[in-house]
């Protein structure tokens, strides 16, 4: 059977996940810009690139990218929007990036594409990979959910009908044994179709966990924040961990 991340980012997941516009992704690459310090044509990894809004938007603003992901089709919708073909795209998996030492200035790592796996050693392993392809002092990104947060915020269940479509998605969410979970199932309430189901699961990881584990992969914290807006994190009510750093 295959693992839940190796089933769930294919079309549905474009749908589920239409929300998450361009225009939002050029002004988040922004703030990137300044918390990396990257200078003009450095050469960023991403990681978990999925249908590349970041990827295009770094890409805009004149550095080299490459985006790696796991999903051939959210590839696929990355390459379809870049016009241009000035991205790199690779298929992969972010436990073993198929990149020679110090290929990169830079690294990001957005929107918890981070904590899939179940076997803890290989979400070390992603930190590990991340030094691995990093030049020494280049920069990473990583920008995880906040568990504290999600747990008090957690909306059980919502649905909701794509305009476009008529599809009806309906999100059941928990928290079980450490994880957050959320079941999807995607349906046409006019049709007499099996509805689509699917599991997305992340370990809930708190920052202690990133800071002891970051400096054992020889990756330097140096700058956190509590949401996309820059806005400083506060372990409370900041709704991510965005954490910003060195390889060593």
């Amino acid at each position: 059977m295959k693992a839940w991340y190796e089933q769930s980012f294919g079309t549905d997941y474009m749908l589920v996940y239409k929300h998450r516009n361009w225009e939002n992704a050029n002004k988040e690459v922004h703030c990137m810009i300044d918390w990396l310090q990257l200078p003009q044509g450095a050469e960023v990894l991403d990681i978990g690139c999925g249908m590349g809004r970041h990827a295009l938007a770094l890409s805009s603003l004149g550095y080299t990218v490459t985006g790696i992901d796991l999903s051939d089709i959210l590839l696929e919708e990355a390459r379809r929007h870049d016009e241009t073909g000035t991205v790199k795209w690779v298929q992969g998996d972010m436990r073993a990036l198929p990149f020679e030492a110090g290929s990169f200035d830079a690294t990001v790592n957005l929107f918890t594409s981070f904590g899939y796996f179940s076997i803890e050693e290989d979400n070390v392993n992603v930190l590990r990979n991340i030094r691995k392809v990093l030049r020494k002092g280049g920069s990473f990104l990583i920008d995880f959910l906040n568990p504290v947060y999600v747990e008090r915020h957690l909306v059980p269940r919502s649905e909701r009908r794509d305009a476009y479509t008529g599809l009806l998605i309906e999100e059941v969410r928990s928290i079980e044994d450490g994880w957050v979970q959320k079941e999807i199932t995607v349906s046409d309430p006019y049709k007499q179709d099996e509805p689509r189901q699917y599991l997305e699961r992340v370990r809930l990881f708190s920052l202690e966990w990133f800071e002891r584990n970051l400096a054992e992969c020889g990756l330097a914290l140096e700058q956190l924040y509590g949401n996309v807006d820059g806005s400083g994190y506060e372990a409370a009510t900041s709704p991510r961990m965005i954490m910003a750093g060195r390889a060593r």
